[in-house]
């Protein structure tokens, strides 16, 4: 279920209580270790959200999957959310954490997506593009690949949308024809 008021109040009771005991940034690494386990494996989130199986068994598996790699701060946490049954919602309190804590940090998220793997060298001329063109100092960046772009690369950054790909281009093109466009102007 997602609930983003939720899972927001639960991420600033995180932070909270990871700022109280000096581990604001332990606890984003393991937030950050929770996020890419709900995004590599579907099947751990299926599992969360699952009513057949029973609250001391989710706890159990959460437990295999994160002891030795969280603190004690996190695992607690992850604890009372399974006793209180909202551990459904662990996966969108994790981002609502990493968000948090990017904000309260000056840290802002971009994320590329290209057709193959760019260069560490594009990358960070990219950042520094970025970096010139805004006034963000702090930027994490997140690669992705979509072959079916053909080429190009899409841009995300703060809600917004940058679409450079020859996907876009041919789409672009198609609607074009479809819309006949240029039989008018020959009439």
């Amino acid at each position: 279920m997602n609930n983003p008021r939720l899972a927001g109040r639960y991420a600033k009771s995180l932070i909270d209580l990871a700022a109280e005991l000096n581990q604001v940034d332990d606890v984003c690494t393991d937030m950050k270790f929770v996020q890419s386990i709900c995004k590599s494996n579907p099947d751990f989130v299926l599992v969360l959200r699952s009513p057949v199986i029973k609250p001391a068994t989710k706890e159990k598996i959460i437990e295999s999957i994160t002891t030795g790699r969280v603190n004690n701060t996190t695992a607690a946490f992850i604890r009372l959310l399974v006793r209180k049954g909202r551990e459904t919602n662990l996966p969108e309190i994790a981002n609502a954490y990493i968000e948090q804590f990017n904000v309260s940090r000056g840290i802002h998220q971009l994320k590329i997506t290209t057709a193959a793997p760019i260069s560490d060298e594009l990358k960070n001329e990219i950042i520094g593009k970025v970096k010139a063109s805004t006034s963000f100092q702090h930027i994490e960046v997140e690669t992705d690949i979509k072959e079916e772009l053909i080429g190009g690369y899409m841009l995300e950054m703060e809600g917004s949308l940058i679409d450079a790909s020859i996907l876009k281009d041919l789409k672009d093109i198609k609607k074009q024809f479809m819309d006949n466009q240029y039989i008018h102007k020959l009439r």
